[in-house]
């Protein structure tokens, strides 16, 4: 037997009900958002310090199949993705036991909002670099006419300035019959990711008898790992001796030692970066380079040049150093 109530009750009943329904349903969202938000910043380390172009699921499904078989016999490629998937993990260490707990609808959500972190951030230092290096190249070489900040077409070989920085370090960029043969890819004077670029080496010159002397210590590419990693106003502060091993370091000491005072977290701090690492060098002088050449939107093929293997060219040469 039911118990008659006002309907004006009954109504603030229902209304109660909905409100309480609602307020779960925005709880969710709001907890749905701080994960996706979660996983994108945790993802803009990716490029960065894992790796340039394999895709996460890659890096994923190659552990998975060593995992699965034995056999030993494995390609070069196949050892550059797990070499990948071990950067990842110690870079985002929680991915394994996510990748049990989660759904797999939710599994593919995180990894969609990682991925989108890693080339939003690729994209960030890409448009920062854009803008800064002409200003580096500009006030160290004083090029006429100066290189444009906003114009890349501008740039690359066409450009003296950068053409001197780009060009092999087998060639003489200041030899008539060499800039020439580049600007017009003739046979001799193709350039690929084979040889190493003049703004790798300190004082943007290489000993040609000891072509490791001086490499990845130039002050262009110490001011663009700077940019990226700690600030862009740190990147002034370079003396051209190329010696990059304890920036990171130098930076937070630096940091502490002006004042007391709390200021802003770096991008290595951010992306627990203790120290400056062989994928992160890669990745530097890949966006350097991309800032120097005259192509307009970020791709892994330049004309002859393949940013890919460049950056594992670099990776492997710190890696996989003989002996």
């Amino acid at each position: 037997m039911a118990v008659r109530t006002s309907e004006s009750a009954h109504q603030r009943r229902k209304i109660a009900a909905l409100e309480e329904k609602l307020q779960a349903f925005e709880a969710g969202h709001a907890t749905k958002q701080r994960e996706a938000n979660h996983f994108m910043s945790q993802g803009r380390a990716i490029r960065r310090i894992v790796t340039l172009y394999d895709s996460i699921e890659d890096l994923v499904s190659e552990n998975d199949r060593r995992c699965e078989t034995d056999n030993e016999d494995v390609t070069i490629d196949q050892d550059c993705l797990q070499m990948g998937y071990i950067a990842l993990s110690n870079c985002i260490s929680w991915l394994n036991d996510s990748a049990s707990d989660l759904e797999h609808e939710d599994y593919l959500q995180m990894l969609k909002k990682l991925r989108q972190g890693a080339d939003s951030a690729r994209g960030d230092d890409t448009s920062k670099l854009k803008n800064l290096v002409p200003d580096w190249i500009n006030r160290e070489f004083m090029p006429n006419p100066p290189v444009d900040r906003e114009d890349k077409n501008c740039r690359g070989f066409v450009h003296d300035a950068c053409g001197r920085l780009l060009c092999p370090t087998e060639l003489d960029w200041q030899n008539p019959v060499v800039k020439t043969g580049i600007r017009d890819r003739v046979d001799g004077y193709i350039v690929t990711e084979m040889s190493w670029p003049t703004f790798l080496y300190e004082k943007y010159t290489a000993d040609q008898n000891d072509l490791e002397k001086g490499l990845f210590k130039s002050a262009l590419l110490l001011q663009a790992f700077k940019a990226i990693f700690t600030s862009p106003s740190s990147a002034k502060d370079v003396d051209g001796d190329g010696e990059g091993a304890n920036i990171i370091e130098n930076n937070r000491r630096a940091r502490r030692d002006i004042s007391g005072r709390k200021v802003k977290t770096h991008v290595a701090q951010i992306i627990k970066m203790h120290k400056v690492t062989p994928r992160s060098i890669a990745y530097a002088a890949c966006q350097l380079r991309f800032a120097l050449s005259s192509v307009t939107s970020w791709c892994s093929i330049d004309g002859d040049f393949d940013y890919v293997q460049f950056w594992r060219n670099i990776v492997d040469f710190f890696e996989r150093a003989p002996g």
